[in-house]
């Protein structure tokens, strides 16, 4: 494509995969995401049980044996796991199978986000060199534990070739990974695989995020991770994740398939670690790039996908930057926390809230907050029960531990082609 051309190009989503503690597979997770079902639980992990971390979003049920190869598994974490499972999803989704791009493996590449890496493998390891020595670790300890293991072994099993990439970042690196895969698409690649998976419950794991100021360690699974309330006390972490498809929409075209939604702006602050009031502008801002670069105006936007830290003043800043940035719709846009039933994946946290978003996009429904009642700030939070609503754009936000805050623009995809 000359480069004359690039700028007609459209990123488009095309393909959902999702490993969620409420669910495997884009229509079981949407079925329990829509019903406002949660996940959260007390913690089961071996290792776990004298850590003051009680509650968490698992993901249960996964048999990572009957979804991702042996020679795979064996070199990969539980991350990994996940985003591999996710990446199979998201292709049978948009009906893309082996040669489906004409034979042009170097047409189709691979970005993945990742805060927290392969914990799980690399405490295995660590346990076997300190309890029986160096010959009984394993060669894949180098590797299985990096930030860019999933996009790795992802574009490995594939066959891709096209650019591939990381983002070793926070919590909104998810959806800075999202952005990072539209630019592609539409500086020339027709298909990325992008999106981010967590595994963050092993001990060694958990240990590492106890110094978080902002993790409830609440027991109660229905006390535990209730933003934007009185009762705010922190988050609940959470793992799995969501891959997507992004395609060039012309691209989608000729193959047929059904596009779903748009990906139509994103922007991006630094507002610094856990300097939860100055987020409100970093956020803000964040949002009116998005906007800026979607051509949207704040009244375009029927609905919200909060980041929820669950922090009384992260919660006050946020709900601040929403009205900052849209005005008085700001206060009467729909908004939504899916990720309190499924606790906060970190990384994966924004793609399952993205993934949720072209969901409803789809199916003109808004979905609850659970465990969220007594709303103490101006916001038009849905909780209860999901709210039937015409949806045409949503906004999805993130803002991370370390500082980042980003915001994404997404339209209703025109269906099938």
């Amino acid at each position: 494509m000359s480069p004359g051309n690039r700028h007609t190009r459209s990123a488009v989503v095309t393909g959902i995969g999702v490993v969620a503690p409420n669910g495997v597979g884009a229509e079981t997770f949407w079925k329990s995401t829509v019903e406002g079902v949660s996940a959260l639980d007390g913690v089961s992990r071996e290792g776990c049980e004298h850590l003051p971390l009680r509650v968490a979003g698992e993901v249960r049920g996964f048999d990572a044996e009957s979804m991702v190869e042996q020679r795979f598994l064996v070199q990969t974490d539980r991350f990994s796991h996940f985003a591999m499972a996710a990446a199979d999803l998201a292709l049978a989704d948009a009906g893309i199978g082996e040669g489906a791009h004409g034979g042009t493996p170097y047409s189709v590449g691979v970005v993945t986000a990742a805060g927290s890496g392969g914990g799980e493998f690399g405490q295995r390891e660590l346990q076997r060199l300190w309890g029986q020595g160096p010959t009984y670790v394993g060669p894949y300890q180098s590797i299985a534990w990096f930030y860019a293991a999933s996009t790795g072994q992802i574009s490995i099993r594939g066959g891709f070739k096209g650019p591939c990439g990381v983002v070793a970042s926070d919590e909104a690196g998810g959806l800075d990974a999202i952005a990072h895969a539209a630019g592609a698409v539409r500086r020339g690649t027709d298909t990325i695989i992008v999106g981010a998976a967590e595994a963050p419950l092993a001990p060694y794991s958990i240990v590492c995020q106890l110094g978080y100021r902002e993790l409830s360690t609440c027991e109660d699974p229905d006390r535990a991770y209730r933003p934007f309330t009185p009762q705010a006390c922190g988050f609940v972490p959470g793992e799995g994740g969501a891959m997507l498809v992004v395609e060039d929409a012309e691209t989608a075209r000729r193959r047929g398939t059904a596009i779903r939604a748009t990906v139509a702006g994103h922007a991006a602050t630094f507002t610094g670690a856990s300097r939860w009031e100055r987020s409100r502008e970093g956020l803000a801002r964040a949002i009116g790039g998005a906007l800026e670069a979607a051509g949207c105006s704040p009244e375009e936007i029927d609905v919200v996908f909060a980041d929820a830290l669950g922090l009384p003043e992260a919660d006050r800043a946020e709900a601040l930057a929403i009205t900052d940035a849209l005005g008085a719709h700001g206060s009467r846009v729909p908004v939504t926390a899916p990720k309190t039933g499924t606790g906060r994946a970190y990384c994966g946290a924004p793609l399952l809230d993205t993934a949720a978003a072209v969901l409803a996009l789809e199916h003109g429904l808004v979905p609850p907050t659970p465990h969220v009642q007594d709303v103490c700030h101006d916001l038009a939070l849905v909780t209860g029960t999901a709210r039937p609503a015409e949806l045409r754009t949503a906004l999805v936000l993130s803002r991370g531990l370390m500082g980042s805050n980003s915001a994404l623009v997404l339209r209703r995809g025109a269906g099938p082609s």
